[in-house]
């Protein structure tokens, strides 16, 4: 072999090397961020699922792992354990836990609307909030029932004498069975879960919360207020945010597609993509800054709002103590905007 061929042999061999040494370096460069969510694969959580399957996050030097959630996962908990980076949780119990010694700290707010109503059957004898009295009502619990408690507060109704609460499990059973004449649900899931169960639209009223006053924001992200501190931290959410948000902005003008990568992700078979697809459309209702340079950002104003609704509850008001600025930050999101 000459000279020369044996030159260019080193050099494709260094060339070569050299790749496979940069590739090495590139996967372990990927920084792990665990995101989890508040309830099971759905809609609901469909922009980081985009994210995920359309490689957003890759292409965002980032390896994410999201973790599901359930009736028995509380996302305070888990990140409280450090068992997760940042947590889809809603702000009511998010700031509860905050005053109760989980320092979290709102970074981004996707849902800047409220998807709670209260669904009742017109033939229980429901037709505007005054009819509620006397009532057994269906309330959600593990943080979601205290909307409903600040509702009942500014009405005068107080549980166990004016109203019956009963705890509702995450289904719509009391509803159907008229155990309850309304019960709790979400405009993107039980709601038409009641309409697929048989139940014609035209014989159920809603209360929207988001109409009555006592709406609080939904769906937002949250982090450990001591990890933003560490710029390294802050600079990998920001990451995040800008991969998620993309992720929601194609969820949103692509019904069905995102439909169809949250029904690959859940394990139990039972979602459908229709389903999925419903449910997404009414999720987009929620997400007004969806494609705008505004997604995920923090109305202040909806934040104080929320936060004095969480303090007005009578003699059992949510927060006792206006948590100010300190709960939440445009920090993360404004790197994310650059």
């Amino acid at each position: 072999m000459s000279t020369l061929n044996r030159f260019r042999k080193h050099l494709v061999f260094s060339a070569l090397a050299a790749a496979a040494a940069f590739g090495s370096i590139g996967a372990q460069a990927a920084e792990k961020v665990t995101l989890q969510l508040k309830w099971v694969p759905q809609a609901q959580f469909a922009g980081y699922y985009v994210a995920q399957a359309k490689g957003y996050y890759k292409e965002a030097g980032l390896d994410v792992t999201i973790k599901p959630g359930g009736p028995d996962i509380s996302p305070v908990q888990v990140i409280a354990g450090k068992s997760a980076d940042v947590v889809v949780n809603w702000m009511p119990d998010a700031l509860a836990a905050r005053e109760a010694g989980v320092p979290l700290v709102n970074i981004a707010q996707v849902f800047d609307k409220s998807g709670l109503m209260l669904t009742c059957k017109k033939a229980s004898g429901v037709s505007s909030p005054k009819d509620l009295k006397g009532k057994t009502l269906g309330v959600w619990y593990g943080g979601n029932e205290y909307p409903f408690l600040n509702w009942m507060n500014k009405l005068g109704y107080k549980p166990g004498k004016d109203i019956t609460v009963l705890k509702q499990g995450f289904n719509v059973d009391p509803l159907l069975q008229n155990q309850a004449a309304c019960i709790s649900t979400m405009i993107y899931n039980e709601y038409w879960q009641v309409v697929d169960a048989g139940v014609k639209e035209s014989d159920l009223l809603a209360f929207f919360y988001q109409d009555q006053g006592v709406a609080s924001l939904e769906d937002g992200l949250y982090v450990l207020e001591s990890n933003l501190r560490d710029k390294a931290f802050v600079a990998k959410m920001a990451k995040f945010l800008k991969a998620s948000f993309k992720g929601w902005n194609d969820a949103v003008k692509n019904p069905e597609e995102a439909a169809k990568i949250v029904v690959a992700q859940d394990a139990s078979g039972s979602a459908t993509v229709a389903v999925q697809k419903r449910q997404m459309e009414n999720v987009a209702k929620l997400i007004s800054n969806a494609n705008t340079p505004k997604i995920g950002y923090l109305d202040p104003a909806a934040y104080e709002r929320t936060v004095k609704v969480l303090m007005s509850g009578g003699s059992d008001p949510v927060i006792k103590k206006d948590p100010g600025k300190a709960a939440m930050t445009h920090m993360v999101w404004d790197a994310a905007a650059k």
